[in-house]
């Protein structure tokens, strides 16, 4: 073998292994960190969602406003209609153009959940913002028996907000109907789910 084909060859191994390496980044699963927080549970996910991306940040940096829709529910199995806690939150972002800052605010079931968080730096904290405001309260967990987390987000339509805000927060009815509900064009539907988990192993530390 000549040293023109050896070094070929080489190069060809090089970047078929790049290749797969990128692969292996781009399709590497969601993971959804669970863990307790004092009187709550918080989840975090990893590697990061990326919703706040695409046409929707081009979208909020034009000076649109954007919202998500996002649920996080205690099942006892994947995918189950049956839920034994559920917390609902929509997140409503806009973006200071000249500031170059993102805001949030989060509204949820009751007029008290209503928070605000202004002057975020990038996408990712606003994401990570959101993630850490949809929590569920520890009492609500099963103590007795496994369970699973699984979180579940979606870009509202504008059709959609009518059925999903009300006079004193959001409708978990509204929120239920529109998960349940087959995705609209355009729309990105995005679920995590992790588990088997018990109430005991998430007083001793975060779950992945």
């Amino acid at each position: 073998m000549n040293r023109r084909l050896a070094k070929s060859l080489t190069l060809a191994a090089l970047a078929t292994g790049a290749a797969l390496c990128v692969l292996a980044v781009t399709v590497a699963p969601a993971r959804l960190l669970v863990h307790l927080d004092n009187d709550y549970l918080r989840i975090s996910v990893t590697p990061r969602l990326n919703f706040l991306a695409g046409r929707t940040l081009e979208r909020l940096k034009d000076g649109a406003s954007v919202a998500f829709v996002g649920q996080l529910t205690i099942v006892p199995d994947p995918n189950s209609l049956v839920t034994a806690a559920r917390s609902v939150a929509r997140f409503a972002l806009s973006y200071d153009i000249w500031e170059q800052k993102f805001a949030v605010t989060k509204m949820g079931e009751r007029p008290d959940s209503r928070h605000s968080k202004s002057n975020l730096s990038s996408a990712e904290a606003t994401e990570n913002w959101c993630l850490e405001n949809l929590t569920i309260e520890r009492s609500l967990i099963p103590s007795d028996r496994p369970f699973y987390v699984q979180l579940d987000l979606r870009a509202e339509d504008p059709r959609d907000q009518a059925g999903i805000v009300g006079e004193s927060g959001i409708s978990i009815s509204g929120v239920v109907d529109l998960f349940r509900n087959p995705v609209k064009s355009g729309q990105k539907p995005l679920r995590v789910t992790n588990g088997p988990l018990r109430l005991a192993d998430l007083r001793k530390a975060g779950h992945g």
